[in-house]
């Protein structure tokens, strides 16, 4: 045993400590200033594509304005930080190592003011100074030590080690960093906020706004019979019932300015009028069960109930109850061949035992197999030099030839996007609307171009979730 100490006493003491820039004490960190900053730089063209940078400069400049005066009073001033809008439905916000900060349009659409977008940034500005990433990778790498040179003397214990120490900082960077650097985080941000002038209490604002985007999806998901998705952060408690986020910003209000600027609804909402609202034309768009794409020229039905998801690199479509999935992908055309040629060289599927359709007259192949053990369906239809591949799988519960037929349907409802689905394909559009006397969201939610529960969507939007109202006079949100 003493000699296991000396072991792991001597990889200590080799082990880098640094000065957290935040608290100004010596802590260990395995990874330096300039590797952190490296990590962020390489990453950061691998963030861009796969999500894309939203394409509305001025949009871009005002977030990098307000990131920058934010930044100017953080404890990492010496940073130059990037802040950058990534196109994407998702609600959420994130920061890498070494200043690159992102925030999505998802959630800028749900935000109410210039003093709430700052929130979020300030949040994840503190993320950044405080050097969570780079505390996080130290502790799963310090575990790992430990387990690895434990395995030395009893056997076994590093039998079940396998676990990727950036893996783990990956799922950090994108989930949250556990409650207390989160909480921490809300505390620098709040810091950061009052320093530049605006009122740290923005901060419950966004956190009420999330609070009640996590309420609508868990609700909407068990009504589906699934589970919601999960947001950046941990909101296990509401946030007017949170004592210590509410001391962090108390403390933060100390340093505010007497009477704080303008939380700055105006100049937000004018830089949001116009920004697509759900996916954008070069993701394709939803339609309930339909799919569009503007840039592809292609649209396809899925059978009635089934429930789409826009990701970027494929198109997923879920069964009622979860009970069979589905996923549109494609790939490029190199050679001249027939789609079961494709199925059987580039998919690597043997003597695939189907037939040949031609929905809209365009190639196509379509056959049943077994996709891991399960009754499954592959079709494969070739459209401006691009294949596209259609595999389905029939799960627990399912009736797997209908699934099966049901997804030959979908294939061979495939075609060219018809002169009258082009503007289907078009983006929703958020709107700045003046609301009128005996105005109501329920009135405003029946002429929205909103699919689904559109008078729920319009109140988040408007941070009036569960069932506030419009006042005479109030500029607003609405999507056309």
């Amino acid at each position: 045993m003493r000699t296991f100490l000396t072991v792991v006493g001597l990889c200590l003491t080799l082990a880098a400590c640094a000065t957290n820039p935040v608290s100004g004490r010596r802590e260990m960190a395995l990874m330096s200033e300039a590797q952190e900053i490296a990590i962020g730089r390489d990453m950061h063209p691998k963030v861009l594509a796969q999500y894309g940078q939203y394409d509305d400069p001025a949009l871009r400049a005002y977030v990098q304005r307000v990131g920058d005066k934010l930044a100017a009073h953080s404890h990492r001033s010496n940073l130059i930080y990037r802040f950058t809008v990534v196109d994407t439905t998702d609600i959420n916000a994130f920061a890498l190592p070494g200043g690159y900060i992102y925030i999505t349009r998802g959630l800028l659409a749900y935000m109410g003011s210039e003093a709430e977008m700052a929130g979020v940034l300030g949040h994840e500005i503190g993320h950044v100074t405080a050097r969570h990433a780079v505390r996080q990778y130290t502790a799963a790498t310090a575990a790992q030590l430990g387990m690895t040179l434990g395995s030395i003397f009893v056997p076994g214990m590093g039998s079940n080690l396998g676990q990727n120490v950036m893996g783990v900082l990956g799922q950090a960077l994108l989930s949250g960093y556990g409650r207390e650097h989160e909480l921490e985080s809300d505390g620098l941000g709040a810091e950061y906020l009052a320093r530049a002038g605006y009122d740290p209490q923005a901060i419950l604002g966004v956190l009420r706004t999330l609070k009640a985007q996590g309420d609508y999806a868990a609700a909407q998901a068990k009504a589906e019979g699934r589970q919601p998705q999960s947001y950046h952060g941990l909101f296990a408690s509401h946030p007017d019932e949170d004592t210590r986020l509410k001391e962090v910003l108390t403390k933060a209000s100390f340093l505010a300015p007497d009477k704080p600027a303008d939380k700055g609804r105006d100049a937000f909402l004018k830089h949001i009028d116009g920004m697509v609202f759900g996916d954008s034309a070069a993701q394709g768009i939803r339609r309930g069960n339909r799919f569009y794409h503007r840039d592809l020229d292609f649209a396809l039905e899925f059978p009635p109930g089934w429930r789409l998801e826009n990701r970027p690199d494929r198109l997923l479509a879920i069964a009622p109850g979860g009970k069979a999935q589905a996923q549109l992908t494609s790939q490029d055309l190199n050679q001249r061949e027939t789609p079961r040629e494709f199925m059987i060289r580039r998919l690597g599927i043997r003597n695939p035992p189907g037939e040949d359709i031609s929905p809209a007259g365009l190639p196509g192949y379509s056959a049943p197999l077994k996709i891991q053990g399960r009754p499954g369906r592959v079709s494969v239809i070739f459209h401006r030099n691009q294949a596209y591949i259609l595999a389905s799988i029939a799960l627990d519960g399912a009736d797997s030839q209908s699934v099966g037929e049901a997804m030959r349907q979908t294939a061979l409802s495939f075609h060219p996007l018809r002169e009258d689905e082009k503007p289907l394909a078009e983006p929703l559009r958020l709107q700045l609307y003046t609301a009128k006397p005996g105005d109501s969201y329920a009135e405003l939610g029946r002429t929205s171009r909103l699919t689904g529960d559109a008078e729920a969507q319009l109140r988040l939007l408007n941070g009036a979730y569960p069932s506030g109202e419009p006042v005479a006079g109030q500029v607003i949100k609405r999507v056309k």
